[in-house]
């Protein structure tokens, strides 16, 4: 009876011991935001009746069930030790084996030193800049250690390239400590003073990501690290990493992701409360979109902003998001840096044997305010008050070894003044010497095949692109066919195909055809195509045929035009827009030398995205240098579908276009490409000043008039207008939908009237008698 409860204690204890565990290092809260504490857990000698156990027992010896591995060698112990060991392996996760987590003097001394590196680096700029925002990484210090223990036995498995995602805090001491960005391009980046080389507006310092190849000192095995470029929008960048990583398993042929992975850094109150990051989760199990296991290291300030925890989530913990994927939660206390280090040692094996995700919850605080400037105080007095007290980490971890005699104290200094004198001074001296700064030296998605050194296009020019008719003839027959035997399609699908043969015999196309021949003849020049979506392999456009006979078997009929063509990778998305839009821009950041196209179920769908098209498809060049080829298909007619079926809101795109209205430009030699190279946004944009100039003047007393389906204030009209005012000095007249708060009617009878009135009054030059503007 006893041994059974024994075996149910110690059940009870790694299933609830959560409870009671000791994260916070301040003391003053319990991370998952309840003191309840259950009444079957054995904090005390009077909760031991709950067992059929008395304080007499204590000392006697009891057999451990089979389910727990406390003792060890040992089959038996002592109830006191069992106790004992109980709360040790429940005040931070379940490892329960005795001296699982003991470390070498070695190992030790490494990771103080990388505690020394992260602690100087901020005090440095602290003394050098204290005026300055840096987002310093002050109260959590063991995120650098952590992350090159990750990092370590990630290349140990045979990682050979790791992308990383973090919102702002701790950023320059990454760049610094893990991804080793040049500490006097850093500093650069404090100087008011200094004018920035390169085209573009750039971006603060804790926005700007870093690539960079080098050799891992651990395991003497090359490795690639990069840390991508992200705005304020803390984890925006969430699903962009894991599409870049995604992008880079694939052209490497990593099926199961042994050589790439990702790693994903985020605060506890935008990991809790942020859409995007349960956006991002679902996209982890899915075909093409999985990227085989992401590292989630969530650096958990117990504050966001002004905001305490208990006013930023409903759930538990901040980390309750990732159990909709039943990713492990590892709850340690950060001022504990070895069992971070265990912890991060754990997770790392863990996704290199499972390829799942997993997180790991760094409990810590914010030694300041959300900016340096801030006075946390105002709004966190009890918490800022224990935190002003709260000893360094690197002191007490320091103290602790030189007890241990693993270090003296003289071996402590001369460490610390090796990094401040030898690396940090010498390299802030040198950073005066840079008159310049280089927006391309923080490039974290390079294009070397496509750009040279200074950031220019390699060519200029555009090669022909037409085809002969022998090839699309071909393709044109592959889409008219069945390519496997035995396939059984539906019999409207089999209509459509026949009626695809006859336009192919007859020299016609529509648009699905089209389209078909424009990607097959990409795929047949080895260029990778891929069109993700909601309903992107719809039967009206027959990218997929389902087997009407046998569940799960279907056909891709352009991966079957040519032996050795390129892959053509046609997927329906989850139900998200923001999450896979970010993951097709980050596809397509690896390669120029690819067609990666998100498709929106309709048009102005885009609008939950629209983070990502503002912070990075629209600004991305201008602030980070970086380059993308994401193709965005958005449905867009006003055929009587409502407000939502209608527009794609093209307006809102040709209004982000940085192209200037009042300047002409002369167009020679290669000046149209120019204008597409300068161009953020590709619509109709850049304006055709030099086609619109020759057709006014060789009609010089034409009336100009505008039409559009749109509304009036909707469209295209507030874009062209003082475009064409440039080549034409007259106002063009105009037709249109009056101006209106919705894209569309959403009744029919209303949606009519409003189309024979603009097709009347534009086939009619009489109702422009008169009219002006």
């Amino acid at each position: 009876m006893l041994t059974v409860s024994i075996a149910t204690g110690s059940d009870t204890s790694w299933l609830r011991g959560h409870h009671v565990a000791r994260l916070d290092p301040l003391g003053i809260l319990t991370a998952d935001l309840d003191s309840f504490v259950p009444s079957d857990l054995i904090t005390s000698i009077d909760k031991l009746g709950s067992y059929s156990l008395e304080e007499s027992d204590l000392d006697k010896s009891f057999q451990l069930p089979l389910t727990t591995s406390i003792g060890g060698n040992e089959s038996t112990l002592p109830l006191r030790e069992i106790i004992h060991r109980l709360e040790v392996g429940r005040c931070w996760i379940k490892f329960e084996t005795p001296g699982i987590m003991t470390f070498s003097d070695r190992e030790k001394r490494t990771l103080l030193a990388r505690l020394v590196c992260s602690t100087q680096f901020e005090d440095f700029l602290a003394r050098k800049w204290s005026s300055e925002k840096r987002f310093g990484l002050e109260g959590c210090e063991v995120l650098i250690p952590a992350l090159k223990m990750i990092i370590n036995k990630s290349s140990e498995a045979g990682i050979e390239s790791v992308i990383m995602g973090m919102p702002h805090r701790g950023r320059l001491n990454v760049l610094a400590n893990v991804v080793r960005k040049d500490l006097d391009q850093i500093f650069c980046q404090f100087d008011p003073k200094l004018e920035a080389a390169d085209e573009g507006s750039g971006d603060v310092k804790y926005h700007l990501g870093m690539y960079h190849e080098r050799i891992n000192r651990e395991t003497d095995k090359n490795i690639t690290l990069s840390l991508m470029a992200n705005p304020s929008h803390l984890v925006a960048v969430d699903p962009v990493v894991q599409g870049k990583t995604k992008a880079e398993q694939f052209y490497r042929g990593d099926t199961e992701g042994r050589r790439v992975m990702s790693i994903l850094m985020h605060g506890d109150a935008a990991f809790a409360g942020q859409g995007v990051v349960y956006e991002t989760f679902h996209l982890s199990e899915l075909p093409s979109y999985t990227t085989h296991g992401t590292i989630h290291v969530v650096v958990n300030n117990q504050i966001g902003f002004t905001t305490d925890s208990r006013m930023a989530r409903s759930s538990p913990y901040s980390t309750d998001v990732a159990r909709v994927v039943n990713a492990p939660i590892f709850h340690v206390n950060a001022d504990d840096p070895e069992a971070v280090m265990y912890v991060c040692k754990v997770a790392a094996e863990w996704r290199n044997t499972f390829n799942k995700d997993v997180v790991i919850d760094l409990v810590c605080y914010r030694r300041f305010g959300h900016n340096e400037m801030d006075e946390p105080m105002f709004t966190q007095p009890l918490m800022y008050k224990q935190i002003r007290k709260q000893e360094h980490l690197l002191k007490k971890y320091a103290d602790k070894l030189i007890s241990e005699g693993v270090v003296t104290l003289q071996e402590l200094e001369v460490c610390v003044s090796l990094y401040e004198n030898l690396i940090t001074v010498r390299r802030y001296t040198s950073s005066k010497d840079e008159k310049i700064l280089h927006i391309r030296h923080w490039l974290d998605s390079p294009w070397p095949d496509f750009f040279k050194p200074d950031g220019e296009p390699k060519s200029m020019s555009c090669p022909p692109t037409g085809l002969n008719e022998e090839v699309l003839r071909h393709i044109g027959e592959v889409a008219s066919s069945i390519p496997l035997k035995d396939f059984a399609i539906h019999s409207g699908l089999s209509r459509i195909l026949r009626g695809r043969a006859d336009m192919v015999a007859k020299h016609t196309v529509d648009w699905a055809l089209a389209e078909y021949m424009a990607f097959g003849s990409l795929l047949k020049d080895s260029i990778h195509v891929r069109l993700s979506g909601q309903d992107s392999p719809s039967p009206c456009l027959d990218h997929v045929l389902h087997d009407q006979e046998v569940d799960k078997r279907f056909c891709v009929p352009m991966n079957h035009l040519w032996p050795n063509q390129a892959l053509y990778t046609v997927r329906n998305s989850s139900l998200s827009e923001y999450g896979v839009l970010g993951f097709e821009l980050g596809f397509a950041m690896v390669s120029p030398n690819a067609l990666v196209c998100w498709e929106a179920q309709f048009g102005n769908f885009h609008n939950t995205a629209q983070c990502i098209i503002d912070q990075f498809i629209s600004a991305g060049q201008a602030k980070w240098v970086r380059h993308n080829g994401i193709v965005l298909l958005l449905p867009h007619g006003m055929e009587g579908m409502g407000p939502e079926h209608s527009s794609a809101r093209p307006e809102r795109f040709l209004q982000m276009s940085k192209d200037d209205p009042d300047r002409y430009q002369e167009f020679t030699g290669d000046c149209e490409v120019q204008q597409l190279y300068e161009c953020n946004w590709i619509v109709i944009s850049p304006f055709p000043f030099d086609l619109i100039k020759a057709k006014v003047e060789k009609y010089s007393n034409a009336e100009l008039i505008w039409c559009q389906e749109e509304h009036k204030n909707m469209g295209y009209y507030d874009y062209v207008r003082p475009r064409f005012l440039i080549v034409h000095p007259k106002d063009p007249m105009y037709v249109d939908r009056d101006p209106a708060a919705a894209p569309a009617t959403g009744n029919k009878f209303t949606h009519l009237a409003e189309l024979k009135r603009f097709l009347d009054t534009a086939f009619n030059l009489e109702a422009f008698k008169g009219r002006s503007f």
